[in-house]
């Protein structure tokens, strides 16, 4: 994962953490599509603006395709 990526997972990790939610599973892939999940509930319940909430999603979504690519599962 480059650098810009991994700092935006670290991002969407500290606003995790604002509502007591850690992920960390062992795998960078796994914690991606739990932090993904973790962000679609704060979301429905009002936690978090449409514009943070998809800022938040792409860079998942970046994370996850980059370490997919690269095989690292």
């Amino acid at each position: 994962m480059d650098l810009n990526t991994h700092r935006e997972v670290l991002k969407v990790r500290e606003f995790l953490k604002q509502f007591a939610v850690i992920v960390y599973t062992g795998s960078q892939i796994d914690d991606i599509v739990l932090m993904d999940l973790e962000l679609d509930d704060l979301y429905e319940d009002k936690h978090l603006d449409t514009e943070e909430y998809t800022k938040f999603k792409l860079a998942l979504r970046r994370a996850y395709t980059e370490l997919d690519k690269g095989g690292s599962r």
